[in-house]
């Protein structure tokens, strides 16, 4: 295995090699500073130019576009507060605010800092599980992948902030929308109307466009002035972002090893594993005042976890040529285009080849992060920029991110719907991120409980898998409300105190 390590290395370092994997690179940061595109949009503008091309740069190119774009796609998350790609989206929690604020260049600093640690921490994991890597897939059957979604939507209550009912009802509504389209589990269309645009759903890019970006372009467009709320320069340089997301070390180890597990199972999408993310490092922080407002450790956890993912979905991919993701089923058709047939056989004939990859990976995150950081001063400035002289050309990205989902004129109309869906839910003060999380559990909570019960009845309930997940959702919940009541009481405390001290 050491000897295929090291051939892997020798063969990428080929020059011309190294020229396909910053190619890659580059074109994965360009689709992911645009609004709604993401890694599978970059691959699928490469695949077309692979066939005839040296299969180890072709492989290394498609693997610098899938390391890049979620380091890059931070970009629009934090200075307009819309995202990126659905890998992203709670970036926006904490990120966006910051750049209000004029921090910008420090929140990118610290994002890219943990990307790139948690692209390392993938690729290292991916190198160290590939010969366990098996069992590991097998234990999570469909009873676990359902537990799993319960616990993305036990999340809900702690991204509501002090609105938990709020929180609740957007959920549902998130639910109802995710029920449009073909039943998971039987040959019927709910709530299409004989639109066969909607036969497939609600497009993810489109609902979470018209949420995020569309209401934010309005309210800065009426409030006039740029992003940030303040002139006051770009405060906080990357450099101190670094050194924040270097003092929050262990967050980013812990979040890390999350995404990659999360990413190791097949049919877990990026946007859950940003939100999981999200919701446990809010839920388990003594001091949870800030986030929403600018807390630095909301960008840094989400950031580690999704490019440590793509350590995580390339195991399944790579050892039993199931896809972890949608990219990666690009990946898998790219790699039948040079020949290779992934799965045990590649492990077994082909060693050297997975080594490249997990090279690549290891690579690209450096590369990448190192590129956006030397882009992010620079493109922090932006957000001092007079935004009617931005709105038109986001409004155009925007616009042209939804429309390439389907590219039905049905884009268009659900973006301008939902974003003044989007508009009135910020006005009434409805915490947005629960519709979204509702949105895309529905349909994985739906199938898997009906395949659960389908193969075991009622009997998957007492597998150790099931039980172990619902007892640490017990305990996230339990242990946020003992938290939050902690600093109720020391609120509470502190304003009788107060209060005291200004007794005669």
């Amino acid at each position: 295995m050491l000897e295929a390590l090291v051939n892997g290395l020798v063969i990428l370092l080929d020059p011309m090699r190294m020229v396909m994997l910053m190619a890659g690179v580059v074109i994965g940061i360009v689709v992911g500073i645009l609004p709604g595109l993401g890694g599978l949009m970059g691959m699928a503008l490469i695949l077309p130019f692979l066939f005839g091309m040296d299969p180890y740069g072709g492989i290394a190119m498609l693997i610098g576009v899938a390391a890049a774009v979620p380091s890059a796609d931070t970009f629009p998350s934090v200075l307009m507060g819309i995202p990126g790609s659905s890998g992203s989206q709670a970036t926006i929690m904490d990120g966006y605010p910051l750049a209000r604020r004029g921090e910008a260049a420090r929140a990118l600093g610290a994002a890219f800092t943990a990307s790139m640690i948690g692209g390392v921490i993938g690729a290292l994991a991916l190198t160290a599980l590939v010969p366990f890597a098996r069992p590991i897939v097998l234990a999570f059957g469909s009873p676990e992948l359902f537990m799993l979604t319960v616990l993305g939507l036990s999340m809900i209550g702690v991204l509501s902030g002090s609105r938990p009912l709020r929180g609740i009802l957007a959920a549902a509504v998130g639910l109802l929308i995710g029920l449009v389209g073909g039943a998971p589990v039987a040959p019927e269309y709910r709530f299409a109307y004989g639109e066969l645009y909607l036969y497939d759903g609600v497009p993810l890019v489109v609902l979470a466009l018209g949420l995020f970006a569309v209401p934010e372009v309005v309210d800065i467009l009426a409030r006039g002035g740029a992003i940030a709320r303040a002139d006051l320069g770009v405060r906080g340089s990357w450099v101190k972002g670094m050194r924040e997301a270097l003092h929050h070390k262990w967050l980013v180890v812990r979040h890390s090893l999350f995404g990659i597990v999360i990413g190791f199972i097949p049919g877990m999408g990026s946007s859950i594993i940003d939100w999981l993310n999200y919701g446990w490092v809010v839920q388990t922080s003594r001091d949870r005042s800030q986030f929403g407002k600018g807390d630095i450790r909301g960008v840094i956890a989400p950031e580690s976890a999704n490019n440590a993912r793509e350590g995580g979905v390339l195991m399944p991919t790579l050892l039993f040529g199931v896809p972890g993701s949608s990219a990666m089923a690009l990946f898998l058709g790219a790699l039948l285009i040079f020949g290779i047939q992934p799965g045990p056989a590649l492990l077994r004939d082909d060693l050297d080849l997975v080594f490249v990859i997990i090279w690549s990976l290891a690579l690209a995150n450096i590369f990448g992060t190192l590129l956006c950081l030397a882009l992010s001063r620079p493109i922090a400035r932006l957000t001092f920029v007079p935004f009617y002289y931005i709105a038109p050309v986001v409004m155009v990205i925007v616009m042209l991110g939804a429309f390439q989902e389907t590219r039905h004129w049905g884009d268009l109309l659900l973006l301008l719907v939902f974003g003044l869906l989007g508009w009135c839910m910020k006005r009434a003060a409805i915490p947005r991120p629960p519709l979204l999380i509702g949105f895309i559990l529905c349909p994985l909570a739906e199938r898997y409980l009906w395949m659960s019960y389908n193969l075991y009845d009622w009997d998957w309930l007492s597998r150790p898998m099931v039980l172990a997940i619902a007892a640490l959702i017990v305990i996230l919940m339990v242990g946020g409300v003992v938290i939050k009541r902690r600093q109720a009481h020391a609120v509470d405390s502190a304003g009788m105190d107060g209060r005291a001290g200004t007794e005669p």
